[in-house]
């Protein structure tokens, strides 16, 4: 079998703030705006892995959603506790200092995560957490290496996702954020 990750979706609730954030701030491409007003679909996605994106769309759109569901959805996006995205990069103090300065929410400045990672994390226009970790070389299979058999740290794509056992350590982690 032979399976890619293609697109990840995120809710958005200002498709121009997104485009912003995605487009200005991360660098990504922008690949489709499909809609009007705030009802629009929006691909974007890094330039160098045109196979891979993420779908903003506007959230709680489906006819079977109830009126309380699209109640709780806005609540939770305005916690930012509805959606997350994970990323990465090979320059993380670069990449922190050029979101920054775009004036993205800070979430966490760069810093060394007990599971292993470096990462820093930031909120964008939609409250969806962008946490982005830094790529490491692989490191030895060993005793306590994870899922992964120590193959990894987390990060091995520019857009990926975190193996379960790390997963319990972000309930742990003083730096994120609930």
């Amino acid at each position: 079998m032979d399976i890619t990750i293609h697109a990840s979706v995120l809710p958005h609730d200002d498709p121009d703030a997104a485009l912003a954030f995605y487009r200005d701030a991360l660098g990504f491409e922008v690949r489709n705006d499909v809609g009007r007003g705030t009802m629009r679909w929006i691909t974007v996605g890094p330039a160098r892995q045109p196979d891979t994106s993420i779908l903003l769309a506007p959230p709680a759109t489906g006819p079977g959603i109830t009126d309380e569901e699209r109640r709780v959805i806005a609540e939770m996006m305005a916690k930012g506790t509805y959606g997350w995205i994970l990323l990465a990069t090979k320059d993380l103090d670069a990449t922190f200092e050029q979101v920054q300065a775009s004036g993205a929410e800070v979430v966490q400045e760069p810093a060394e995560q007990p599971y292993g990672a470096r990462d820093c994390a930031f909120r964008d226009p939609a409250g969806n957490l962008v946490r982005i970790q830094e790529v490491r070389e692989r490191r030895p299979a060993g005793p306590g290496a994870g899922r992964d058999g120590g193959r990894t740290a987390f990060a091995g794509t520019p857009v990926g996702l975190v193996p379960s056992s790390a997963s319990a350590s972000y309930a742990d982690n003083e730096h994120y954020v609930k």
